[in-house]
């Protein structure tokens, strides 16, 4: 018999599936899956389709009757928050989803969450909730690269996966999680790689979390960045965020994309810059004019993954290892609590 240590846990992985370990406990865990839409709750005409289908068509109830083992791991409640492709989701829907998560983990009764969501976004919502969830409890998002209608639909096995991941103790404290495809990957470093395949959600700075192995979570690894109750991030009483805006570097770029962004009162621009977030000799001037006006601006990468580092050549403040979208989203919640640059830039290394 194999046996794997996790943490100060020993779970005779070969023999023993989740049900049995949750069996040991005198009661199952409660986790909340709060459904958002996308490809998981999709539908398609054809089997086959993977690609081409509608998402967000299923409910929050239809997608927990899909899996009916649920029941051995957790018991389950389910919550439809919005139903849409995660091309659509929004400031006002992250705020909408966080504050209900924030409210349903302060319930005794409620050991974590689990939130359905498309994938094209999925980590632009995890790592928001990571910053703004106020609660060590388990928080996993999950979703699927199939629709529900397709043969080889991935959306059940990872909504099992993630509800196993939220009714572990182990998970406790970890910051939000994305569960897919067998592994668990911590949302800081989270993203996704591949338009079509299953594999799709790698950490490419930090490795995975953990994995599961018979539904059962094994934990391997600890983020230290700062998350969760460990940030000064406080959405209870938000019902906007700051404007934050995104402008790509290429050849040949031009500057006025930049005065766009500040004539349509754009408080943050991030920079998708080449390399190591090099900004051309064409957009600097722009630049400097959008940070003469107040506007923060944050250097990140569109190479994916890597460090920023200082470079005196050019402007703007480090994006740490985070990607561009993910630079976005801590640069609009550091926004709300300051607008001093040395103070930004100390978030941006510590969360």
């Amino acid at each position: 018999m194999k046996i794997l240590k996790v943490g100060f846990t020993v779970l005779f992985a070969s023999v023993m599936t989740v049900s049995q370990v949750m069996a040991q406990s005198s009661a199952k865990p409660t986790v909340a899956v709060l459904a958002t839409g996308g490809t998981i709750a999709g539908t398609a005409a054809q089997q086959s389709q993977t690609t081409g289908y509608k998402p967000g068509v299923l409910t929050a109830q239809a997608l927990i009757a899909s899996v009916p083992s649920l029941g051995e791991v957790a018991n389950v409640t389910a919550e439809q928050v919005v139903n849409v492709g995660s091309d659509n989701m929004d400031n006002p829907i992250l705020l909408k989803l966080a504050k209900r998560i924030n409210t349903l983990l302060q319930r005794d009764d409620v050991s974590g969450v689990v939130v359905t969501h498309g994938t094209d976004t999925l980590e632009e919502t995890a790592y928001f909730l990571n910053l703004v969830v106020k609660s060590d409890k388990p928080v996993v998002v999950t979703g699927s690269m199939r629709p529900s209608t397709a043969i080889g639909a991935d959306g059940p096995s990872n909504i099992l996966q993630a509800v196993a991941v939220a009714a572990s103790p182990q998970a406790k404290g970890r910051g939000v999680m994305v569960v897919l495809n067998d592994r668990i990957g911590s949302a800081r470093f989270t993203t996704k790689t591949d338009a079509n395949a299953l594999d799709t959600f790698k950490s490419p700075e930090a490795g995975d979390l953990g994995r599961l192995v018979n539904q059962v979570p094994l934990f391997e690894t600890q983020v230290a960045k700062r998350h969760t109750v460990q940030t000064p991030f406080d959405i209870s009483q938000l019902d906007t965020l700051p404007k934050v805006d995104i402008l790509y570097g290429y050849q040949n770029d031009s500057g006025y994309l930049y005065d766009a962004a500040v004539q349509n009162h754009a408080q943050g621009i991030v920079v998708a810059g080449v390399g190591a977030g090099s900004e051309s000799n064409f957009v600097l001037p722009a630049i400097r004019n959008a940070i003469q006006k107040g506007v923060v601006v944050v250097r990140s990468t569109r190479a994916g993954s890597g460090y920023i580092p200082e470079d005196d050549a050019y402007v703007g403040l480090l994006g740490d290892t985070l990607n561009p979208q993910k630079a976005r989203i801590l640069l609009m919640l550091a926004l709300t609590v300051t607008h001093d640059p040395a103070k930004i830039q100390q978030m941006l290394h510590t969360f």
